[in-house]
């Protein structure tokens, strides 16, 4: 008897422990580790950054998602980091290396010129959406309700909604944050702080 109270009072707070710990993953945050150099310069290939799961997304807003279903190259469990530049009913286009969200220039400086203009080329939703045929049909001029569009900041590897369309809320794991012991100064802020 003694014994097994001697045991339990070991074993109890483990098993609270893992219990508080697989809740704060579930509807908290999740690490999450970053594969391939689509973020680049901000997030490099295999830095591990977290995922806020309460978050607000906004314009700006670095998320992390689940592609498989979104992208129809991605396999099941296949989560992508990209950088939200469209909210539900935004109009998004590109002209010479600037985004436009609603006719409003989207201020990019989180990457450099050359960034901007390798790679983003010139497009409105319609063309994108019936040049890559994810439309289905439809004219598509508007981010529709519970998507959102995104884009990686390496525009000129980043498979991104330019090529498969829109990210649905449903499929959002997280807001991306650095943490604070990890890269430079100006790339946790350009991720952590842009977000409008």
């Amino acid at each position: 008897m003694q014994k097994t109270r001697e045991v339990m009072s070991w074993v109890i707070p483990i098993l609270i422990g893992l219990a508080l710990a697989l809740l704060i993953k579930q509807y908290v945050f999740t690490r999450v580790k970053v594969d391939g150099p689509s973020m680049e310069p901000n997030l490099n290939n295999a830095e591990k950054v977290i995922a806020y799961k309460p978050a607000k997304i906004k314009h700006l807003s670095v998320i992390v998602f689940d592609a498989y279903g979104e992208d129809p190259s991605a396999k099941t469990h296949t989560n992508y980091v990209k950088r939200v530049i469209g909210l539900p009913g935004d109009k998004v286009k590109s002209e010479n290396g600037y985004i436009y969200v609603n006719n409003k220039k989207v201020k990019q400086s989180f990457i450099s010129e050359a960034e901007r203009t390798s790679g983003t080329g010139n497009w409105t939703l319609a063309s994108i959406s019936k040049q890559n045929g994810w439309a289905k049909g439809k004219k598509v001029t508007v981010v529709p309700k519970g998507k959102y569009f995104v884009l990686g900041d390496h525009r000129s590897v980043s498979n991104d909604s330019r090529y498969w369309g829109f990210v649905d809320k449903d499929k959002v794991v997280g807001v991306v944050k650095v943490p604070f012991w990890t890269s430079t100064k100006t790339k946790r802020a350009n991720v952590n702080s842009l977000a409008f």
